[in-house]
């Protein structure tokens, strides 16, 4: 059964997308197989997959009953995806009725058994998308910046997590935040880490040891609709990107049999 993993950060420019598609390549390079569900009205994470939207059902479909998970599902360049488009920005009005926080988790379900993990690509917004996420979730991954605006977004996502982790799902966990455009020899990086540890805390969590260096490479990848791990499999952030990889299933090694 495939552990679901959200990626979230309500500020955005923080390097979800990026992250998203990295740790894809990632995991299909380690053996797993990996569903990559866009839950972004941009369709960032579609684009950078190689995935073409048009005459596809998208994530827009499904959460509207227009059609099961199954038929929304593409194969991409890297993995299978359920792709996005600008239709799920209206979703907040569309979707009233009552269980709407429940959709896609009852949709993940009946596809569970296919893969070994499936990743979720959120909006910067709180949102029923967002909600959506977290509720069909097993664990969160934050990335962030080292910058003292993103660690507002994460003060922000706190009381979210908690009110998610109260009312929809009790076993959310937060697996650990994420560091991107990791430079050391800032100073500000050094003073936006110690803070970001103590917000950890807060969340019964700790910061990844894998952290993210800034590249060319990074931002080069989805123009060719590839992960950072084909695209540059050599480069610093791939390297890095692996070893997040690593650290991040690290917990999940003998146990896939008993899930």
């Amino acid at each position: 059964m495939a552990k679901v993993i959200a990626i979230t950060n309500q500020k955005g420019g923080v390097g979800k997308t990026t992250t998203c598609s990295a740790l894809c390549g990632a995991l299909i390079e380690m053996g797993n197989r990996v569903l990559a569900v866009d839950l972004d009205p941009q369709g960032n994470l579609s684009f950078s997959l190689g995935v073409e939207v048009e005459d596809n059902f998208t994530i827009y479909d499904v959460m509207k009953g227009n059609c099961e998970i199954e038929e929304a599902i593409v194969h991409g360049e890297v993995c299978d995806v359920v792709p996005s488009n600008i239709l799920l920005s209206g979703l907040e009005l569309e979707m009233t009725g009552v269980g709407r926080e429940y959709v896609l988790r009852e949709q993940l379900t009946g596809i569970k058994k296919n893969y070994d993990y499936i990743i979720l690509d959120t909006p910067p917004a709180l949102s029923v998308l967002t909600i959506n996420a977290y509720t069909a979730s097993d664990e969160l991954v934050i990335p962030m910046l080292c910058e003292i605006l993103s660690l507002q977004g994460i003060a922000q996502l706190r009381q979210t997590i908690f009110a998610v982790k109260r009312y929809y799902n009790k076993g959310l966990c937060v697996r650990g935040i994420l560091l991107n455009k990791y430079n050391p020899r800032f100073t500000l990086t050094k003073e936006v880490e110690d803070l970001a540890g103590v917000i950890a805390e807060q969340l019964d969590t700790s910061i990844f040891s894998s952290k993210i260096s800034a590249g060319v490479s990074i931002a080069e990848a989805p123009a060719h609709g590839e992960s950072i791990i084909t695209y540059s499999p050599n480069s610093k952030a791939a390297k890095e990107f692996r070893a997040f990889a690593k650290e991040l299933i690290s917990a999940d090694k003998g146990t896939k049999g008993s899930k």
